[in-house]
């Protein structure tokens, strides 16, 4: 089941999120939402406070995309993360521009490691450590700042959220247009 995508200003967005135990309720049915979700807005990365459940929940899949079709493939990775903890930050930073289905329109450089080491359990309750390099490292980071109350936005320098902050309070007021259904706070 597709899901709405909650938008920036909504109060989830800033809460830290809760870790799950093993006897959460649904679970799996949860995951593959959010994978289905995720999917039909062109995603890379989900977390559950972006379907308004504040909880330690992350999906994260990498599909190619064809320019040519502007079409995308069949699924290539992917990855649940469940109580997710990043254990080390690797030394190297880059930027890479970041968008977010929560921020729909708005694509900023962030800086970030270029890779964890994250460790966290998957959907079947197994645990695992990973060391993540690339788009799946940048992914991680940005996903496990909406279950610590962040958003990519707020990496960005204080002279460039003011620049945005008219966008952002347009998101927040549901003045904006996307393919997928969002949620707007009230």
């Amino acid at each position: 089941m597709i899901l709405p995508i909650v938008g920036y200003g909504s109060p989830v967005l800033r809460k830290e999120a809760q870790e799950i135990t093993k006897d959460y309720p649904n679970l799996k049915e949860l995951v593959a939402n959010m994978y289905e979700t995720m999917y039909a807005a062109d995603g890379v990365g989900l977390a559950a406070p972006q379907i308004d459940l504040s909880i330690r929940v992350v999906v994260i899949g990498f599909r190619p995309y064809d320019e040519k079709t502007d079409s995308y493939g069949d699924v290539t990775e992917q990855h649940t993360l469940i109580n997710p903890e990043i254990l080390e930050f690797g030394e190297t930073k880059d930027y890479f521009n970041e968008g977010c289905l929560s921020v729909p329109d708005i694509h900023e450089d962030v800086l970030r490691p270029t890779t964890v080491k994250v460790h966290y359990w998957d959907e079947d309750w197994q645990e695992h450590t990973d060391d993540a390099t690339g788009l799946y490292a940048r992914v991680i980071q940005h996903e496990l700042d909406h279950l610590d109350g962040k958003v990519f936005t707020d990496r960005l320098s204080s002279l460039r959220k003011t620049m945005l902050k008219r966008r952002l309070n347009d998101i927040a007021s549901g003045k904006v247009r996307t393919r997928y259904k969002m949620k707007i706070k009230k």
